[in-house]
């Protein structure tokens, strides 16, 4: 499976700017799609992620109300939007894939098999 995320750019706070993840490959390795970030001299840390199988999705509470993860299973394409952007969500956004991840592994960047280059993501004014 290969990953390919698209849509960073630079806004200003309080902007909006929607990301893809466009997934080429075996389908099912796409059953859990995540979004995570890393910010300059941070840790990566799970954004938000959404599974194939009853459309669930969750959030980190850093942007719950404001990002929205939705996916488009017929162009195995998975989307971020976001919304009210602040300065601190400045970062490089990764979107990662597996098979099949348990529920308490899903904001682990070590339980995914499959990863995509970044995309920045800068808001400043």
């Amino acid at each position: 499976v290969q990953l390919q995320a698209s849509g960073g750019g630079l806004v200003q706070p309080g902007d909006s700017l929607r990301l893809s993840c466009a997934a080429s490959g075996r389908s099912f390795s796409t059953n859990v799609v995540s979004w995570f970030r890393q910010a300059p001299g941070k840790e990566r840390e799970f954004v938000a992620t959404t599974r194939r199988r009853g459309s669930s999705t969750s959030y980190a509470d850093s942007v719950k109300g404001r990002f929205t993860i939705s996916r488009d299973n017929a162009k195995n394409t998975v989307y971020l939007q976001m919304n009210s952007l602040k300065p601190e969500d400045t970062a490089v956004y990764y979107c990662a894939a597996d098979s099949s991840i348990i529920i308490s592994s899903t904001t682990e960047a070590a339980a995914y098999d499959y990863w995509g280059p970044g995309t920045q993501v800068t808001v400043s004014s």
